[in-house]
């Protein structure tokens, strides 16, 4: 059913999309694998560090011989799978969805799933420590490895549309749409809101806008704009707004890929005089919806200090538009932004029947407050 689709859709990348369906294999040297600790609050600067710490934990020390397997790398909209070059056995299989981050470091790439048992709000006494299992690989093509896993999420979100039979001009006001991830279905997929952005500037200017992750558990894994520089190329164009989600830029996807690599791209645009962005417009706050029938379901996520740091793949707070690094605002109208954790908690627990919850990016809120300098790129 997918390859009836896969010629009308557009997702950039380095694979053909056809060929994403059932597989892409990439050659490479498999290092070996380590298991991390992972922080709650799990931001892109905490995850490089954690890819670093891997590579340090299983590459031998210079003048040292290391130890290595050749392998395949499978790369396809359904999983990210390693076999031996010679037997094709299977080292390891992820679902897609699994795969949290890919870092590449020089001829280097780090596949990182996270392996966590979430702590409930309904069960905070469980206190369980959340890891990440990093896989070091050495190749050529660790830049390609890590751009092809951003592509296949890219493709996968489309056919995943297509296969519920969802057009984007269809999706107005529909109940399936309400069903699915709140309205974020709907808006990410409405052509109103997505649209190209020309801006001309100065070679060797920078584009003048800070951009933060959009959260795990976001429908469109990309940056968000956070801040636009003032008296930049991108706030002299008047086309750009704190809360857009930028899925391309010059025509390269930034859907699924490590943040550093969408900020190192976005760099990389100082050097053009003209720059394309493709961005879905986003208010910066966010409505989540949660459908919480009462107090015996569990809201499936967990809060700290006011900031979303785990979630439940599936749950009624992830199909509500709940996402992970996300600072909540308001509680069905009341705000809770100079509120005490354990008051958060105690509302969110007795919330039941419809649960209106504001969030933003916690990266963004931070910049907007005062609390961090914004890094222009």
């Amino acid at each position: 059913m997918l390859m009836l689709f896969c010629f009308s859709i557009s997702v950039p990348g380095p694979c053909e999309l056809e060929d994403l369906l059932d597989g892409v294999i990439f050659g490479a040297k498999y290092l070996g694998s380590t298991q991390l600790q992972c922080e709650r609050h799990q931001v892109a600067g905490t995850r490089m560090r954690q890819a670093q710490e891997a590579v340090d934990r299983v590459k031998a020390p210079e003048g040292e011989s290391q130890p290595m397997t050749e392998v395949d790398v499978l790369i396809s909209t359904q999983r990210v799978k390693v076999l031996t070059a010679d037997t094709q056995e299977a080292l390891m299989d992820h679902p897609l969805q699994t795969i949290s981050y890919t870092a590449d470091i020089g001829n280097i790439v780090v596949i990182m799933a996270r392996r966590k048992s979430p702590r409930s709000l309904d069960q905070p006494s469980q206190k369980r420590p959340h890891k990440m299992l990093c896989h070091v690989f050495q190749t050529v093509d660790a830049h390609l490895i890590a751009q092809a896993i951003g592509q296949a999420f890219g493709l996968a979100y489309q056919n995943f549309l297509q296969s519920e039979g969802l057009e984007p001009e269809r999706l107005d006001n529909t109940r399936v749409t309400e069903q699915l991830y709140n309205a974020d279905l709907a808006h990410f997929t409405n052509k109103e809101n997505i649209r190209e952005v020309f801006i001309q500037k100065e070679r060797g200017e920078m584009l003048g806008v800070a951009v933060v992750e959009s959260g795990w558990g976001s429908l469109l894994p990309t940056v968000v704009i956070a801040n636009l520089m003032h008296g930049g190329p991108a706030e002299r164009s008047g086309e750009l707004s704190i809360g857009d989600h930028v899925t391309s830029v010059n025509g390269t996807s930034l859907v699924g890929l490590p943040f550093p690599t969408c900020q190192g791209l976005i760099r990389e645009l100082k050097g053009q005089s003209a720059v394309v962005l493709s961005i879905v417009r986003c208010p910066p706050v966010v409505t989540a919806i949660i459908h919480r029938p009462d107090a015996t379901y569990q809201l499936g996520f967990c809060v700290e200090d006011g900031v979303i740091c785990s979630l439940v793949r599936g749950g009624i707070a992830e199909r509500g538009g709940i996402r992970v690094g996300h600072r909540i605002i308001e509680i069905n109208g009341q705000s809770v932004v100079a509120t005490a954790h354990d008051k958060i908690i105690q509302t969110l627990l007795d919330a039941t029947g419809e649960v209106h919850i504001k969030t933003m990016p916690a990266s963004t809120y931070r910049l907007l407050t005062g609390q961090e300098t914004p890094l222009y790129l």
